[in-house]
């Protein structure tokens, strides 16, 4: 009895203590977690920079607010990112994101080209735009799939090529489009990662929509749990205070007991789920994402991830090579080659370039079977015809990996001006030149328009990166330690519920 007792304080202990450090963090997860799950939804509301820390403000063009450019004349350039679209003549600079639905978020640009009669033609994250230098708006081009998510557009002979991260999509006008299935890669696997199968496990996606709804339910509920949580560890404490001022407590306590038995109902119904979102949630940040990066998992039948198409969500970057007759594309896998028809196996590039988990920011061409890759991992030179990968800025073969998902130049994007101006942007330190030229400065015009989304600022504080400004380097420790003790308040407080009601069950037999 007595060592029961005894295991009953314990849980108590776990329960209370870790559990008021936890519920604000709780309600931070739980509520950002939701807003995530619905990008579209949320995508026109934004957050002024002024708002967050200091590290998130724009600074020489750093945080992907620049991918890429394009140059329209001598004099005239657009500039593309996460800050939308610009038009830089000179050293003026003019919004150019007149006819894009409200919120930064809809702004944001892969890639843009130039197609028949300087038709311009913007890969966004919500659909595919087109504009005339003459239009003063951006039309939105309905593309005939349904995920609305573009990762780039290129230009192949005298069409426009157009890739989502499933399917590309090919077009002679720029307005109506064929889907081109992709063919299996030789030696193709039914699998994909278990960080992408955790990732939408979490999210819910991989259950659908309805999946989606679930673990929204389970955000609801971890916000009702932390707040009833904090309403029962502070009853006692106000009717302590009431009944020094000689004050009637019967209401009070009757709102402790419902408040209680809705905590208790909460967290023995939802127990089981609330432990496998969680302990999924710790793998999808470092630590512990290192050792699952690299591993790959079946399929599981029925679910999202469950597609026929062999590059469901797997596309990033692509280009047509005239020399080689050759496609080139990015994929979450790594590169591969495609001949011209479309109908053979792709076959996965024998020699490759380093490419970040995050996926490639860069892929230029700088000569006829040369090409530039950039991503968090470097930027790289990338010979197809002789095999060979250079670093970029040492023109030395890449060093092996040594396990680090970074690089020192963690390159979101690049830009050739002209002949004799190259630029590339590191997501730190923003834009730099390559031949030491110096970059133009953000304009107050350009800050003052580019807020950060919600969706961004809800991924910054689930990741607890929002954090870093006050914990330093330790912040990457922020999911797992705030997982373990989320997973130890839930499994005490359900211990001891279970413990209570076997003893109630008992007397009442």
């Amino acid at each position: 009895m007595k060592h029961k007792n005894k295991s009953l304080k314990l849980f108590r202990k776990l329960h209370k203590w870790p559990g008021i450090i936890i519920a604000l963090l709780a309600i931070l997860f739980a509520s950002s977690g939701i807003v995530m799950n619905h990008r579209p939804l949320f995508s026109s509301v934004d957050v002024k920079r002024s708002w967050l820390p200091e590290s998130y403000h724009y600074q020489n063009w750093n945080q992907a607010a620049v991918r890429g450019g394009l140059p329209l004349d001598s004099s005239r350039f657009l500039i593309f990112g996460n800050v939308g679209i610009w038009l830089q003549e000179d050293t003026i600079f003019s919004s150019f994101n007149q006819g894009f639905p409200r919120g930064i978020d809809q702004r944001k640009t892969y890639q843009v080209v130039s197609f028949q009669n300087q038709q311009l033609f913007a890969a966004t994250h919500f659909g595919l735009y087109q504009r005339s230098l003459k239009e003063e708006h951006w039309q939105k081009i309905p593309l005939p799939i349904q995920e609305e998510r573009l990762t780039d557009v290129f230009i192949k002979d005298d069409s426009l090529m157009v890739l989502s991260r499933h399917h590309l999509l090919k077009s002679a006008n720029g307005q109506t489009f064929e889907v081109v299935q992709l063919p299996k890669p030789e030696g193709y696997k039914r699998e994909t990662g278990l960080f992408k199968t955790l990732w939408n496990l979490h999210s819910g996606e991989l259950f659908g929509f309805g999946g989606k709804l679930f673990v929204d339910l389970l955000g609801i509920v971890t916000i009702l749990l932390a707040i009833s949580g904090l309403l029962h560890f502070f009853f006692p404490k106000l009717a302590k205070r009431r009944r020094a001022k000689q004050k009637d407590n019967t209401r009070l306590t009757a709102a402790r007991r419902l408040n209680l038995r809705w905590h208790n109902v909460a967290g023995y119904l939802f127990i089981f789920f609330l432990l496998l979102n969680t302990t999924a949630g710790m793998f999808l940040r470092p630590p512990l994402l290192i050792p699952i990066a690299s591993t790959k998992v079946g399929l599981i039948p029925g679910t999202h991830l469950d597609n026929p198409n062999p590059w469901f969500d797997k596309l990033r970057r692509a280009q047509w090579n005239e020399s080689l007759k050759s496609y080139v594309f990015s994929t979450s896998d790594g590169f591969y080659l495609a001949d011209e028809s479309l109908q053979q196996p792709l076959q996965k590039a024998p020699v490759q370039p380093p490419v970040s988990v995050m996926g490639c920011n860069v892929l230029d061409p700088i000569s006829a079977t040369q090409y530039l890759v950039g991503s968090f991992s470097g930027l790289f030179i990338w010979d197809l015809k002789n095999q060979l990968v250079l670093d970029a800025f040492s023109l030395k073969q890449p060093r092996a990996s040594t396990g680090r998902p970074i690089s020192n130049h963690m390159v979101a994007g690049y830009f050739e001006r002209n002949a004799q101006e190259h630029y590339w942007f590191d997501y730190n330190r923003g834009m730099q030149s390559f031949e030491g030229h110096q970059p133009p400065t953000m304009p107050d015009q350009v800050l003052e328009q580019t807020p950060m989304s919600l969706w961004n600022t809800a991924l910054e504080i689930h990741t607890g990166r929002i954090f870093e400004h006050l914990l330093g380097p330790f912040y990457i420790l922020y999911v797992p330690l705030s997982g373990l003790c989320l997973l130890m308040v839930l499994l005490s407080g359900f211990l001891i519920w279970w413990k209570a009601y076997r003893k109630t069950k008992k007397t009442n037999r």
